[in-house]
């Protein structure tokens, strides 16, 4: 086997290297899963729940060790690990009342019933992004266990330290070693084997559009099921009949949050131009107000981008030419800083139209509803949005236009 060192994002120092899986590592463990998981599937309804809640409870005790390592691993500060740990014994937790509702159907037909039943697939394969190690993990993982399957998952190249943690911890609670396993490497190797490996009978990938449309396609040829969840490019639309002070004060952390590593960060504001002016007055103390800086610290609400390839493909949107309207600080030296900025370009701007994944974000101004509709839906994304207004018949009505999974 190969290994990759890894990279502290806040101090540029190495913090270890980790194997990573070959093909034929892949194999042995979609044989030992497929194994485990028969037996898994066996057990009573209640003694699956039992399992995935002592996995909660374990998870539980190690909240702070969990959120320590994703500091280190992937830059997010201390108060965001700690909340993201936390999810994850929350998730196992909703998840464990799974197994004793699962139930089929009694259908009456001439002459007799049928029966239907909820069945496992199997062995589930889950690639998970960098940017929410553990966190997107967990929705993969919990109810694909509480369903009876055996779970694989391959965790980003960079980010992998709190997913390989999780699986020890699965064991530690009492789960087969073989039945949740962590395969770090490359997507090309391990991904890639998930989809085309015969005994992998579902897919679950969040990450690139790009990506995951290669994914979904080697599924279909495998007939095999899939579950994506891709790219963002979310709109914050701010109508002249809201409270224009509190949507300034908080767009911020629409877009900021995790550094703006968030497919769906607010990267868009759209503003009505009768109050864009006033708006941007009220968001530039907004913006320089986020403080940036040592991820340990409790006061932190931003930290480093998570590698200097990526810091690299975000300062790419902000050359020297930019229409920059302000700044936030970010502190110099060791680090992937990246300060907030704040840019006021062209409709058809790149930094407007592609996912930036980063802490920029365009403002935009536009002249009435149609008009923000057309804007909002102006992208091949669909993930997320906001709405400022206090006409409830209006955020009804645009909540219906926008083409968005949530908002």
């Amino acid at each position: 086997m190969t290994s990759s060192e890894l990279i502290n994002p806040a101090t540029e120092e190495v913090l270890r290297a980790v194997e990573q899986t070959d093909e034929v590592g892949v194999d042995d463990a979609v044989a030992g899963a497929k194994a485990a998981q028969r037996d898994w599937a066996r057990l009573a309804p209640a003694e699956r729940a039992a399992a995935l809640r002592a996995f909660a409870a374990t998870v539980d005790a190690h909240v702070d060790e969990l959120a320590q390592l994703e500091v280190a691993n992937s830059g997010h500060p201390i108060g965001n690990a700690k909340w993201e740990a936390g999810h994850v014994r929350d998730v196992l937790q909703f998840y464990s009342a799974t197994p004793e509702r699962l139930s089929g159907k009694q259908i009456p037909v001439a002459g007799g019933l049928d029966v239907t039943f909820n069945e496992p697939l199997g062995v589930v394969g889950v690639i998970t992004p960098w940017n929410f190690p553990m966190t997107i993990a967990s929705w993969g993982f919990a109810p694909a266990l509480a369903a009876g399957n055996a779970v694989l998952v391959k965790p980003a190249e960079w980010t992998p330290l709190t997913t390989i943690r999780l699986g020890e911890l699965a064991v530690d609670a009492g789960l087969p070693a073989d039945l949740f396993q962590v395969l770090p490497g490359k997507g090309s190797v391990v991904g890639e084997r998930f989809v085309t490996h015969p005994d992998v009978r579902k897919i679950v990938f969040t990450g690139s559009t790009e990506v995951g449309a290669r994914v979904m396609a080697g599924a279909a040829a495998q007939v095999k099921r899939v579950t994506l969840e891709l790219g963002g490019k979310s709109a914050n639309i701010v109508f002249d009949d809201c409270d224009v002070e509190k949507a300034a004060a908080t767009a911020p952390y629409g877009v900021f949050d995790n550094a703006g590593q968030d497919c769906c960060a607010r990267s868009r504001i759209l503003v009505q131009r009768n109050v864009y002016e006033r708006f941007m007055e009220l968001l530039e103390p907004a913006v320089k107000g986020v403080v940036v800086g040592d991820p340990t610290s409790k006061d932190t609400e931003m930290g480093p981008l998570v590698s200097k390839p990526h810091w690299n493909t975000v300062a790419s949107y902000v050359p020297d030419d930019a229409p920059v309207a302000f700044r936030g600080d970010a502190p110099s030296g060791p680090g992937y800083w990246f300060p907030p900025t704040v840019l006021t370009p062209s409709r058809t701007d790149r930094a407007v139209t592609e996912e930036i994944f980063g802490p920029v974000v365009t403002v935009l101004p536009f002249d009435d509803e149609a008009d923000a509709m057309a804007l909002a839906n102006d992208t091949p994304y669909g993930l997320s949005g906001s709405i400022w207004t206090d006409n409830l018949s209006r955020a009804l009505r645009v909540s219906r236009a926008v083409e968005s999974g949530n908002l």
